[in-house]
């Protein structure tokens, strides 16, 4: 699709946004940095409320994530969990300019992603139910609206939460294709939640429903004191949080007392309506989300072996920049890092999780002890397994990886070094390290029966993985990093695919960070805020 031609479904708008050799998606010209939008939204005259800041507090094992015993609500376990979820996990400085790094990770680092809590009473927090959001740069929740009551009654020592977008901080950087990288973070969000929250015995279950106007009400975020010109704010999902098995509550807009105003984020804005186009093709009406729901089955996974605590799992995630070429991975733990993808009813990430699988993942494997390398598929949906071996190459072996737990299939046994770095826009990260891999959507499939809202739940689900790649490379002593730039069709070719019910969404690479000694490191908070 040319740029003449304005996209009139999502389908075009991923075509116009899609990278190619001779043609990258349209983005800004320069880096306009006087207009770098504000990466911490605040609610000015909101009533703040200080957490905890428990940066020293006990947490299981990474390992055992997922068995931990359940913690009662209140302020302090609820200020880890925003902590761990959403807070910042260091500040790094360079010749003179400082910025902060988050538990959550984002393209860019630039964070177009808010987290809100519905709470009940709690001590320390609030007399009454209410809406807050978190900011994570103090550490606080801004109370948004008092509420007469909650939009729904919730299971003792549950809460919700839901999270939202500000396209505009990524389309500051990347124009075009910045609607897709919002919907990535908001999976990295709700990993980073997922995880969070299983530090503190909770689990997290999304729900099906509301769709975005509900949402949107719900959190006033197409209030006049919600956001400024080209700022505006846009609703992604909600959760409910809590010990044992949750319900799906059906959510409605109650009657409140709104407090605040939104801070502007830039002075000065570009316009990229395009992706306000995506935001209107991928509209969630009440009930879209109800089709694929599925069970997910529970299985025989290699589980981690990390004792480091969870936390310092979490906060130690960094997006590595280089990685160290001679450095590769055992096949024990790549198995581990692969089997975190995939979803597992048992999984603290996947049993959350209320629709199918539609994403398996194409491997570059490049240096993995007891593994060949070569171009592995890792079949995440069983009914993937047929099609893509009938819609890529014949020549492909697929050969199952022996002894493997995992559907692990054996494509191609030949280095792909080279072929990894330049379909990742020749971004050599992705041949250096010990493995990378590009995430397979089921796209047209998916958007066929589930509508084209479910493009932004293809990445949010591509988002989901990658967090979990991402913790457990931490885990097993390594590093990844996320990478949103790849040639979007060239992906499908090189594996002799048509360009039409299959698409790369997201790429990722594993490996040694080379660190970088000009940049330091500070730490993430006031140590006179920590409390324990």
């Amino acid at each position: 699709m040319l740029f003449d031609e304005f996209p009139t479904d999502i389908i075009g708008y991923h075509l116009r946004t899609s990278h190619a050799p001779n043609r990258y998606a349209l983005g800004p010209a320069f880096l306009d940095w006087d207009s770098q939008p504000d990466g911490f939204r605040r609610f000015m005259d909101a009533r703040q409320v200080a957490l905890p800041l428990r940066l020293n507090a006990a947490t299981p094992p990474f390992a055992d994530l997922g068995h931990a015993p359940a913690q009662d609500l209140d302020a302090k376990s609820l200020g880890l969990f925003l902590e761990l979820a959403l807070g910042i996990s260091a500040w790094k400085e360079a010749e003179g300019t400082r910025w902060p790094l988050r538990n959550n990770p984002s393209s860019g680092n630039l964070h177009p992603t808010e987290g809100w809590v519905f709470l009940p009473a709690l001590a320390g927090i609030g007399d009454g139910p209410a809406l807050y959001h978190y900011a994570p740069r103090p550490h606080n929740l801004e109370e948004r609206c008092r509420l007469e009551s909650l939009p729904e009654p919730l299971p003792e020592g549950a809460f919700l939460l839901a999270l939202s977008s500000v396209p505009w901080r990524e389309s500051w950087k990347y124009g075009e294709r910045a609607f897709r990288y919002c919907q990535h973070d908001v999976g990295h969000a709700i990993a980073a939640c997922a995880y969070a929250a299983a530090c503190l015995g909770w689990n997290l279950r999304i729900l099906t429903r509301p769709g975005d106007d509900v949402l949107a009400q719900l959190l006033g975020l197409r209030r006049d004191d919600g956001f400024h010109a080209y700022e505006a704010e846009h609703p992604d999902l909600i959760a409910i949080v809590g010990p044992g098995d949750l319900p799906e509550p059906d959510l409605s807009p109650v009657a409140g007392q709104w407090f605040g105003q939104a801070n502007k984020l830039s002075d000065d804005h570009d316009s990229w309506p395009v992706v306000d186009q995506a935001l209107i093709f991928t509209h969630r009406n009440d009930g879209d989300g109800l089709r694929g729901v599925a069970e997910l089955p529970s299985l025989s996974l290699p589980p981690s072996t990390c004792r480091h605590g969870a936390a310092s799992v979490i906060r130690h995630r960094r997006s590595a920049q280089r990685m160290n070429k001679g450095v590769g991975t055992t096949k024990d733990a790549f198995l581990r890092m692969l089997a975190a993808t995939m979803p597992d009813g048992a999984s603290l990430l996947w049993r959350g999780w209320p629709w199918a699988p539609r994403l398996s993942l194409v491997l570059y494997v490049h240096q993995v002890e007891g593994l060949e390398p070569g171009l592995y598929a890792l079949i995440r949906d069983p009914a993937h397994l047929d099609r893509l071996r009938d819609a890529m190459t014949a020549e492909y072996a697929w050969q199952p990886v022996p002894a493997c737990p995992l559907p692990l299939y054996l494509l191609d046994s030949r280095p792909l070094r080279a072929e990894a770095s330049g379909l990742s826009c020749l971004q050599a990260i992705a041949g250096h390290g010990a493995f990378s891999l590009g995430m397979l959507a089921d796209f047209t499939r998916t958007l066929s029966q589930d509508g084209d809202w479910a493009y932004r739940r293809l990445h949010w689900e591509a988002g989901i993985i990658g967090q979990a790649l991402y913790l457990e490379a931490v885990a097993a002593g390594l590093s990844g990093t996320g990478i949103g730039c790849f040639f979007d069709s060239q992906v499908l070719e090189q594996m002799g695919m048509e360009v039409d019910e299959w698409w790369s969404l997201y790429h990722f690479t594993i490996g040694e960070a080379l660190e970088d000694k000009r940049i330091s490191t500070l730490p993430a908070y006031d140590v006179e805020r920590v409390t324990d």
